[in-house]
């Protein structure tokens, strides 16, 4: 085994960071803090953070192909231009459903942009249960709405073959497999892959590597756990020093580093002086690992 070596890239406090996407054109790493509103871009040469400041949650940002990004903001899908600093709202959903808002979502292969929804939280993890739904936005700027009940609505990815999605509803405690149709972006026959252990809380952002095995980020468990998607079995746990490590993706040129978000809201002053980088984000080097590249939205 090479050595593990994690590093606090960006000391921000991000109330909730989430969606760690890398972008390889800036060589830099974006994310968002979700109730800190705002996206986030951390340079992998300059170690320096650029923000912008949105109108509402933001819970994640992904690549777009057409250049610069697409975001979840509230529950709208967005377009976000960077050096202009400005949002366009591309389409709105859960309009019945105004406590609501988006959380994680990421690009599939084919350049349609997945996101789902989730009542807001009373405090983390505290919420009106079964509100929200899974949503794809395409190309065109069409949405479905692949199904409903859904209570925190969390990490995603696809296998290597294009053939399964994998996908976390936080407070099921599990992570979910379901077919999965490259040409139609259609999902079905929904399984459990894993179920969490107590100590390793909850289920929360998530991506792949190139052997085709998932890296889930435990909330509350303060590490993140490598899983096979075929045996169902736990291969590795990489402890961080923060408890509410919330996502994962790889990034770096050969897509060789991980990088972990964190989250800091909730905790007490006493809990922030014992975790001094939560909210921070984390480079893992040493895993011995790749992963695979984001996916631009094609819209």
């Amino acid at each position: 085994m090479s050595s593990i070596k994690i590093e606090c890239v960006a000391k921000e406090g991000y109330r909730i960071g989430e969606s760690p996407v890398w972008d390889e054109k800036e060589s830099a790493l974006l994310c968002v803090d979700i109730t800190g509103r705002k996206v986030c871009r951390w340079s992998s040469v300059t170690k320096q953070v650029q923000t912008i400041s949105v109108d509402a949650p933001v819970s994640s940002v992904a690549l777009r192909k057409s250049g610069d990004y697409v975001i979840t903001l509230g529950t709208r899908f967005a377009a976000l231009k960077w050096k202009e600093q400005l949002v366009t709202t591309i389409t709105h959903v859960d309009k019945d459903k105004p406590n609501n808002r988006f959380n994680d979502g990421k690009v599939d292969p084919a350049g349609r942009y997945f996101a789902g929804t989730m009542a807001e939280e009373i405090r983390p993890a505290v919420l009106e249960r079964h509100q929200g739904s899974l949503y794809t936005l395409f190309s065109d700027l069409s949405v479905v709405k692949h199904f409903d009940q859904v209570d925190i609505s969390n990490g995603l990815d696809w296998s290597l073959d294009h053939k399964t999605f994998f996908y976390i509803d936080s407070l099921s405690y599990s992570v979910d497999a379901f077919d999965y149709d490259l040409q139609t972006g259609k999902i079905g026959n929904r399984r459990s892959i894993y179920r969490l252990e107590k100590e390793e809380s909850i289920p929360d952002g998530m991506c792949i590597d190139t052997e085709g095995k998932l890296w889930v980020a435990c909330y509350d468990g303060g590490r993140v756990i490598r899983l096979d998607p075929e045996t169902g079995k736990r291969l590795q746990t990489v402890k961080l020093p923060v408890d509410k490590t919330t996502s994962c993706c790889f990034g770096g040129e050969d897509y060789s580093e991980m990088y972990v978000t964190s989250a800091s809201d909730g905790m007490d002053k006493e809990w922030l002086s014992r975790q001094p980088q939560a909210g921070g984000v984390f480079k893992i080097t040493g895993l011995g690992v790749k992963g695979v590249p984001p996916y631009p939205f094609a819209g």
